[in-house]
């Protein structure tokens, strides 16, 4: 298992900080993705006007993302090569603290057990493109506060946060492909 999670990289950081677009970015390449919870799980859940919004409860929201993030990690195990992440389990942590909200007892051990690459990458808050619609309905103001939360929990679980320069889509995929010792497809 450990071979395996070498090869899964994290992006993590704020809302609007180019994340998304940087994993689809990679996937154009020819890199195995696994796709954002928060979206995912606002987009499902706004189409069957369902509880779990972040605006409606957030804790119910929370235990989503971390389902959804432990069936992306063991999705993950089926690809023979590197996959990247949009968020990882110790967001759901990150987002619970933002929200003040308790961490629960297994959320924390998710994050303990279910782990990625060493190195992290991380989007920081960059005011020039975050821009706001229908699921992300975050100030930049929080959005910052964000990525001050997650990027806290994964320094604490020993991850090595590696910040991405705040420069195009392509010069920001070299950058993760060097710092991951991986080659350009």
């Amino acid at each position: 298992m450990q071979n395996d999670i070498d090869r899964f990289f994290v992006l993590t950081g704020g809302p609007g900080s180019g994340k998304t677009t940087l994993i689809e970015a990679l996937k154009a390449k020819g890199f195995a993705t696994a796709p954002e919870a928060g979206r995912g799980i606002i987009r499902d859940q706004m189409a069957i006007d369902g509880p779990a919004l972040p605006w409606r409860d957030r804790a119910l929201f929370a235990e989503l993302m971390l389902s959804w993030e432990l069936r992306s990690w063991h999705a993950a195990h089926a690809e023979p090569a590197p996959v990247f992440f949009d968020r990882g389990v110790a967001d759901t942590i990150g987002y619970l603290r933002l929200c003040g909200l308790p961490v629960p007892e297994h959320i924390g051990s998710a994050a303990d057990k279910f782990r990625y690459a060493r190195r992290v990458f991380v989007a920081p808050p960059w005011p020039e493109i975050f821009t706001q619609d229908e699921e992300r309905k975050q100030t930049l103001n929080e959005a910052e506060r964000t990525f001050q939360a997650v990027t806290g929990v994964y320094a604490e679980l020993g991850y090595e946060l590696v910040p991405l320069p705040l420069v195009s889509v392509e010069e920001r995929v070299r950058f993760i492909l060097d710092q991951a010792g991986l080659r350009q497809t």
